[in-house]
C-alpha cells in the first residue's frame, strides 16, 4: 500500500537534525526506498511556502520533484468537502489540506503518515488508515 506523507513528517525529515531521527523520519526513508511514499500537490505547496532564500527554495523544489504528485480528480475535492462537513458536525476542526489528504487516501486505499494529532480525531469519523512507523525500521 502506498502512503501519503503529511507535511509534518516531511518537515521533520527536511530539518537539520542534531539528534537521532524520529520514528516517522526513519519510516519515511524506508517508504521512499520501497517506492511507496506518495506526495500531494497541496503538501508540496506547504513545504515550499515560506522558504525565504531563493537558492534554498530551488534546492528544496529540486529534491521534492523526485516525488510525482498523486493526481487528484473532482471527486477528491468533493470527498474532502464531505469529510469536512462530517467532522464539523462532530465538532472536529481541520484544514482544507488535511481533509484533501484524507479524501485522496480514502479513495485510493492509501495510508497516511503524519505526526499531526488531528488525524487521529479524523480517523474516528472518516474511513482513513493512519500508517504507524514499523519498529523494525533501522537507520
Amino acid at each position: 500500500m502506498n502512503i501519503i506523507i503529511d507535511t509534518s513528517v516531511w518537515s521533520l525529515a527536511l530539518r537539520r537534525q542534531r539528534s537521532s531521527p524520529s520514528a516517522e523520519t526513519k519510516e519515511l526513508a524506508e517508504l521512499v526506498r520501497e517506492g511507496r511514499a506518495a506526495m500531494l500537490g497541496a503538501v508540496r505547496q506547504e513545504l515550499l511556502s515560506g522558504v525565504r532564500a531563493d537558492q534554498q527554495f530551488e534546492t528544496l523544489r529540486g529534491h521534492l520533484r523526485a516525488f510525482p504528485d498523486v493526481l487528484l480528480e473532482a471527486e477528491d475535492y468533493e470527498e474532502a468537502a464531505s469529510f469536512f462537513n462530517k467532522c464539523r458536525a462532530r465538532g472536529i476542526q481541520g484544514s482544507n489540506t488535511d481533509y484533501l489528504i484524507c479524501a485522496a487516501a480514502a479513495r485510493r486505499g492509501f495510508g497516511i503518515l503524519t505526526t499531526d494529532t488531528d488525524f487521529a480525531r479524523f480517523a474516528r469519523v472518516l474511513p482513513i488508515e493512519l500508517h504507524t512507523p514499523r519498529t523494525s525500521v533501522t537507520g
